[in-house]
Formats: structure tokens, C-alpha cells, sequence
């Protein structure tokens, strides 16, 4: 067997990277390797579905903005609407350093077509009325182009598309790249044997290391463990709320209920096969906060939960992108920390630009490539949810 690209890893990035091939060169032989066809551990059906433009590095703004306009642009594409809830995210500050923090990165945000607003205590209040603000310094908002959609269902307009432009998707294990001259010259499959290439393409999350060990390469992304919480808080009804993200912990409405989860404090390293809840984290750490924040959530009750991980970058929490340097034609789609699935719009064309043409060209994303995590130099997001 034989294709031009092989893609390592099918959920969103995989598909996406699998769909902008197909689109930008018609005819183009690409096979997109799936595991788990179900998708029922994968990080892109576990995620909170969310996309936000307030970072803290401009070109993840600049990924965030191609990627609101492409859900927003999704049904026109694709003829699958994402139920988009463009209501906003609304970041938390309790100190004057923090406030000034939110106005400085507000500013850059704003400078790349963002409409953060920086808002003060009372007006908080007045907007969220059901927030307690004595103890903050400063809010920052983002009333356009954030909010939260339908993750499966951008999954599966990537995938469906896709394969209607000619790209095969096969469900099987990677088991070994073969090298020769430093190249990829094919990816081994557990039942199909051997495929051949031009170009292989990791874009296997949370797995990644160990593609990249089959190449004889290190790579700093680990799975981290993130339990989510559905809460229902008959006190506490706001469906307009925006996706709060305070000091120690998030929540945003779903329906009737809520969504909730927090960084463990001894966030570490977990086995990939890990998806246990921790299920102490809600009433130990979440609880408490939320009812100090939001008096409204005096009466809560978890009413299902699930575990996701992170494809955690360990240097800097930010995407590592592009041909690695050492094997020029493994491209790496890999250590998004949570945020792939919002950058996987912006992030599959750029990987399909660098197959092609060999460079960036809607996005320039070589702050993110692959070459500064061999140099050890960090390029750090610092507002990682």
C-alpha cells in the first residue's frame, strides 16, 4: 500500500489536516490512520467544545479568529450547523497586577481583530448581576467570536468531506515508522502492513511521544487528566452566561445545567489509558469557589461527569507545528494543551500549506514550530483553561 500523505491520528486535527489537503489539491493520495473509530476516548469527543480568541500570544489569536469564521461560515461548507453560542468568555482577576495583565493582553487582542473588553468590578455587576465582584480587580469579556459549538459535529463535517474529496480513512494501530536517510519512507500498520509516503503527518494527541519515538525523536507532550462535572443548580438559572474562568476553576451553561472542572493541584503526567474521575475534585476544590463567586449555586448536584486529557506541552502549553527539523518530512500537529479542537480549522491548513508549498501562508505559525522545543525555547501561553 501507498499514499502521498499518511495522516497519524483521526479525530479532528487528523480530518482536518486530511480535508485541506484534499481541497487545496484535488487528487492528492492521502490515507488518514484511525485507532478508535469510535472516537469514545478521544480528546475531540471529551472536549468542552469552547473556542475563545483571549490569549495571551498573538498568533493563537490569529488562529482563533480563522476559526470562528470558519464554524460560523460551517453550514455554508459543509451543510452541517454547529449550534454555535457565541456568549462569550469571561476572564477573572483579583489583583492589580492581574487587572493590568488582562488591559495589556486586551490590547494585543483587540490589535488582531479581537472584541475583548476590559471590564471594571461594577461593571460586572451590572452586566452579570449574578456574580459576586467584591474580592476582583478587573474582568476582561469577549462579547463576539466566543462561545462554545458542536464538537462531534465539526469532527464529522471534516471526516464526511473529506472522504468525499478522495481521502481514505482506515482503522488501525501505527506501529513503526520505517526510516531511510533521515526521511520517513513508510508508516507500519499493525493489520495492513506497510504503507509508503512522501509525508507523514503526527497528529496523534495525547500519543504523539510515542510516534515521534518510532522516528528515533523526543517530544515534550504528555496526557494530563481533566474531569468535567455536570451540574444542576436549581438556583442558579442564567442560559445567557458566559464561560467564567476564575481563579480556580471554569463553568459555562449547557442546557439546563452546567459545566465545570478545575487544574488538579498536583497536575501531573497520567497513563493514556487513564480515565478515571476524580471525582473528590468537586465538592474539595470546585465547590466552594463557585458558591463564593455565584451565591445562586448554594444547592448543586453532580449529575453525570467524564474524564478527557490534555495533549499537554510541557515546555510552554503551546501547539508544536510543522516538518521537524531533524526529519524534515514528519510534520508535527502536535501539544495543543486543551485548545485543539478550536485550532483545528486554522492549524490542518497550515499543516496542508506546509506539505504543498512548503511554508505558511494564510497563518504564519513558525512561532510554533517544532524547532524551539529542540532549542529548549519556550514560547509560553500563559492563559491555558
Amino acid at each position: 500500500m501507498q499514499a502521498d500523505v499518511v495522516v497519524i491520528g483521526g479525530a479532528v486535527m487528523g480530518a482536518s489536516v486530511a480535508y485541506w489537503l484534499t481541497v487545496m489539491q484535488p487528487g492528492l493520495d492521502v490515507l488518514v490512520v484511525e485507532q478508535d473509530t469510535t472516537f469514545a476516548r478521544a480528546s475531540t469527543a471529551l472536549s468542552v467544545a469552547s473556542i475563545r480568541q483571549q490569549f495571551t500570544t498573538a498568533v493563537n489569536v490569529e488562529i482563533s479568529r480563522f476559526g470562528i469564521e470558519f464554524i460560523r461560515d460551517f453550514k455554508a461548507r459543509m451543510g452541517l450547523d454547529l449550534g454555535l453560542k457565541e456568549q462569550g468568555y469571561l476572564f477573572l482577576a483579583q489583583t492589580p497586577e492581574g487587572a493590568a495583565t488582562l488591559r495589556d493582553v486586551a490590547a494585543m487582542q483587540r490589535a488582531h481583530g479581537a472584541a475583548t473588553e476590559v471590564l471594571t468590578p461594577g461593571q460586572i455587576k451590572a452586566r452579570f448581576p449574578w456574580l459576586e465582584v467584591g474580592d476582583l480587580s478587573a474582568g476582561s469579556f469577549g462579547a463576539t467570536g466566543e462561545g462554545w459549538f458542536d464538537n462531534m459535529g465539526l469532527l464529522s463535517g471534516f471526516r464526511t468531506m473529506a472522504k468525499a474529496q478522495g481521502a481514505r480513512f482506515v482503522n488501525d494501530r501505527v506501529t513503526g515508522l520505517r526510516m531511510v536517510s533521515g526521511q520517513v519512507a513508510g508508516v507500519v500498520l499493525e493489520r495492513a502492513g506497510e504503507v509508503a509516503c512522501r509525508f507523514a503527518v503526527n497528529a496523534a494527541g495525547t500519543r504523539a511521544s510515542e510516534v515521534c519515538q518510532m522516528a528515533g525523536l523526543t517530544l515534550a507532550v504528555e496526557p494530563r487528566k481533566r474531569t468535567v462535572f455536570v451540574i444542576d443548580a436549581p438556583n442558579a438559572r442564567h442560559p445567557d452566561a458566559p464561560l467564567l474562568v476564575d481563579a480556580g476553576f471554569y463553568l459555562r451553561p449547557e442546557q439546563n445545567h452546567w459545566i465545570t472542572a478545575t487544574v488538579p493541584q498536583d497536575d501531573c503526567a497520567c497513563d493514556p489509558n487513564d480515565f478515571e474521575p476524580d471525582l473528590d475534585l468537586f465538592e474539595q476544590v470546585i465547590w466552594e469557589q463557585l458558591y463564593a463567586r455565584a451565591p445562586g449555586f448554594d444547592a448543586v448536584k453532580v449529575v453525570r461527569h467524564w474524564v478527557g486529557h490534555y495533549a499537554y506541552n510541557t515546555l510552554d502549553q503551546n501547539a508544536i507545528l510543522g516538518p521537524h527539523p531533524e526529519v524534515p518530512n514528519l510534520l508535527l500537529c502536535n501539544g495543543f494543551s486543551g485548545h485543539g479542537l478550536q485550532q483545528s480549522p486554522a492549524v490542518g491548513r497550515g499543516i496542508a500549506e506546509q506539505i504543498l508549498t512548503g511554508g505558511w501562508q494564510t497563518i504564519d505559525l513558525s512561532d510554533l514550530s517544532a524547532a524551539r522545543m529542540i532549542e529548549g525555547r519556550a514560547f509560553r501561553e500563559l492563559a491555558v483553561v
